[in-house]
């Protein structure tokens, strides 16, 4: 494994790798349950998602860790498997067999894109303090949704778009008693202290009655028949499949190399030019897991942004991203231990990986307007629109127009303005 993943090189050990992997495994675990959810809206047999879910997940994780051997875990996107269900399937009326097709498509053309170094040429385009911008917009995101789902956080349906949760009902109050667990840990610099936090707050929510102990621990994976393979291919030549496929590669686009550049340059993994490591491989491995996955039975795969946990843990290696994929494996045997972590729980280990984020702030040029205002719009916008994609895209366009306009033409290049052009084209549109 030392040879293999560079450990020592890369100033990491086993224990560390394995644990960092849980953590991240633990802060991600809840797609489990989610994924299944929202595509059973649109049709789908709740349990084999489930199975679709964790085995297209290992088998992306796997080729991150393998192959690109970078510390990142993949498995069925938020959002993605929403505008399956609620706009493919729900909206324009069509079955989840189409919407599958659309996934799988999707999938094979990610992986030309990449073979010919288009995705690759889009992520070492953007430049470097919108970079190191889209890693603190992550961690606002990441913290967001960690607020959320502890329900500090909410949305009220007759007055503000956001407001303050009612503290004081047991779901917000364990949410906030594992902040503070999950902070001293941290300040008594204990290792794993946010896999620890995460584990103490499931305990802790068993009084209250919000961790709800299984009766059984051991399960048999549920058969992916219903789902798998179950593709519409004489639906491919249509119009409605085109816009579904063009809105689907977007998103996914911009997601996986958002996450990607943003928990990158939190781990301090940019290269001297500023750019991800392995990065062609790491995007071959979301465009496998992608294409398997519709084989399978599930939404769009990409890379999660709960990666960070596992590097804020100080996961550096693909041995992190196997040791992820191993437990999704487990999850499969014994779903009901994992099933039983309420969000509350892993809550706290998001908002804490939101103040990790915040680091490369430091390093951004505030006093240069024309690097200053992409970097906020980058930031601000990522957890106000609930969107990486859109984050980027409000920095990149902002980028363009006022290097354009005042006189800095040279910090320009072809495909960041192409990519700004995208971007306009697909608002449009």
């Amino acid at each position: 494994m030392e040879k293999y993943f560079k450990l020592k090189e890369n100033n990491t050990n086993v224990k560390q790798e394995f644990l960092a992997g849980i953590t991240t495994f633990m802060t991600m675990a809840y797609i489990l349950i989610v994924n299944p959810s929202i595509l059973s809206a649109a049709g789908m047999d709740y349990n084999a998602v489930f199975t679709a879910t964790a085995v297209s997940a290992i088998i992306a994780t796997l080729v991150m860790g393998l192959y690109a051997k970078l510390p990142f875990a993949q498995a069925p996107g938020m959002g993605l498997n929403a505008f399956f269900a609620f706009t493919i399937v729900k909206q324009m009326g069509y079955s989840f067999n189409f919407a599958l097709t659309v996934v799988f498509l999707e999938g094979i053309i990610f992986i030309l894109l990449t073979a010919f170094n288009v995705r690759e040429a889009i992520v070492n385009c953007i430049p470097l303090n919108i970079k190191r911008a889209i890693s603190v917009g992550i961690g606002l995101f990441v913290a967001f949704i960690g607020l959320e789902g502890a329900q500090i956080i909410v949305h009220p349906q007759n007055s503000t778009i956001l407001a303050l949760g009612d503290i004081t009902s047991s779901h917000a109050l364990l949410g906030l008693i594992g902040l503070i667990i999950t902070g001293v840990l941290l300040a008594r610099n204990i290792k794993g202290a946010l896999l620890i936090g995460i584990v103490i707050t499931t305990l802790v929510g068993i009084p209250m009655g919000i961790t709800t102990v299984p009766t059984d621990i051991f399960s048999m994976p549920p058969s992916l028949s219903p789902i798998a393979f179950k593709l519409e291919w004489h639906s491919i030549f249509t119009f409605d499949m085109l816009i579904a496929l063009f809105s689907l590669l977007f998103m996914d686009m911009f997601d996986t190399i958002g996450t990607l550049v943003g928990v990158a340059t939190k781990a301090n993994m940019l290269d001297e030019d500023g750019n991800v490591p392995n990065v062609k491989k790491a995007l071959f491995a979301d465009a496998i897991g992608t294409t398997f996955g519709a084989l399978l039975g599930t939404s769009t795969v990409s890379t999660f942004v709960e990666s960070a946990s596992g590097v804020s843990e100080g996961g550096r290696t693909g041995l992190t991203a196997v040791s992820t994929a191993f437990m999704f494996f487990l999850a499969l045997f014994i779903s009901p231990i994992f099933i039983m972590i309420p969000t509350a729980a892993t809550a706290p280990s998001l908002v804490m990986v939101g103040l990790f984020m915040m680091e490369p702030i430091k390093e951004i040029d505030l006093n240069d307007y024309t690097e200053a205002i992409p970097s906020f719009f980058t930031i601000i916008m990522m957890p106000l629109a609930y969107s990486i994609a859109d984050g980027i895209a409000f920095g990149i366009i902002s980028y363009v127009f006022l290097k354009a306009f005042t006189g800095n033409k040279k910090d320009l290049n072809i495909a960041t303005v192409l990519t700004s052009v995208l971007f306009i084209v697909k608002f449009l549109v």
